[in-house]
């Protein structure tokens, strides 16, 4: 086919037998699927709860095609659906994929998405098992997953849960995406991907090169959920507005003061990448308020923290009772200015 072909000049069915292949290469593809795509509806086997999740993103609002690429695109939108069934302490057992596209969006884009999505969640071990194709108005492409997951005869790990006396951890990063977007929005150029034969990266361009690709296209620690949940965690979630944002949530949840150590959280997070590329002054509100991270915060009783080698959780404070002013989350002490990411805030 032609460079510049449109999903449009294809049929449907040409589209499709263009894509499901691609879905059907993963190792995963058959695992536990009772019925594959090809009927009105997928069948999952499962031990008992199912648990549910969805997100979708949305052209020139949650990617830019200046920035990201279709295969970009394809890896975010899984990432942030099986660190959602990551949270909840459960294992991803298949996503369904819904494109509504502008019938001139480029075919090849569109298997380039295709790809990205296989990729992710070959990586994730989740089949993808069907979904939808749909038209959209001029310029408009929304890319939407769903995914199911296995808690495994475990009881799922909630907001609410979280008792004083508990310790409070990270599994995975904080502010490196919310960092790389802002290298993005300064007008930075990716330095691997401009680089040129011979041309010697520093640190500076490691780092902010790292932080670009995190943004486009991260990869959350989402084998720790169920291994938190293994190990007692009391509450989790997964850290999609920030820090601040989503630790306060499980705080109201829980009706308790969750309390974050600021030195533990400048050690482990701000040191690094984001201070590299971003110095110490601009890289602290990453840290606290970056959002689209995708990594997992959660609480454990003292002590049942688990040694992940693959994702170590960091402990970075602990949980209070609630004072007069309520749940709410603090940081060295006070409620920090910052507040994360609003899908309809400004």
């Amino acid at each position: 086919m032609a460079a510049h072909t449109t999903i449009g000049s294809v049929s449907e069915s040409e589209l499709l037998g263009r894509i499901l292949p691609l879905f059907g290469r993963s190792p995963y593809a058959g695992a536990g699927v009772v019925v594959p795509p090809g009927d009105d509806a997928a069948v999952l086997a499962t031990t008992g709860s199912v648990v549910l999740t969805t997100d979708s993103m949305v052209r020139g609002r949650d990617w830019r095609d200046d920035w990201s690429s279709g295969h970009d695109v394809g890896i975010k939108v899984v990432a942030q659906n099986v660190s959602d069934v990551a949270a909840m302490g459960a294992v991803a057992t298949g996503l369904l994929v819904a494109v509504a596209a502008d019938p001139e969006t480029e075919l090849a884009w569109v298997l380039d998405l295709t790809a990205g999505i296989a990729a992710a969640a070959e990586d994730a071990r989740c089949p993808v098992v069907g979904g939808d194709l749909s038209s959209a108005p001029s310029g408009v492409v929304v890319v939407s997953v769903t995914a199911f997951g296995d808690l495994g005869g475990r009881t799922p790990v909630l907001r609410s849960g979280a008792r004083p006396g508990d310790v409070v951890a990270v599994a995975g990063s904080l502010g490196w995406s919310g960092a790389g977007l802002a290298l993005h929005e300064q007008g930075r150029e990716d330095p691997i991907a401009g680089e040129g034969p011979g041309r010697h990266l520093d640190e500076v361009d490691k780092a902010v090169s790292l932080l670009m690709w995190f943004h486009r296209s991260p990869r959350p620690p989402w084998e720790s959920g169920p291994l938190a949940a293994q190990a007692g965690a009391t509450s989790m979630i997964d850290v999609s507005d920030g820090l601040v944002r989503d630790g306060a949530r499980i705080a109201t949840a829980s009706g308790v003061e969750l309390a974050l150590d600021e030195e533990a959280l400048r050690l482990g997070f701000l040191t690094g990448p984001i201070e590299t590329a971003l110095g110490a002054e601009a890289g602290w509100p990453q840290v606290l308020a970056g959002g689209e991270e995708h990594s997992l915060l959660a609480t454990f009783p003292e002590g049942a923290v688990p040694e992940d080698a693959a994702a170590p959780w960091t402990v970075v404070g602990r949980v209070l009772e609630a004072g007069p002013q309520g749940p709410r989350l603090t940081v060295g002490g006070a409620v920090p200015s910052v507040t994360g990411w609003d899908h309809f805030a400004g």
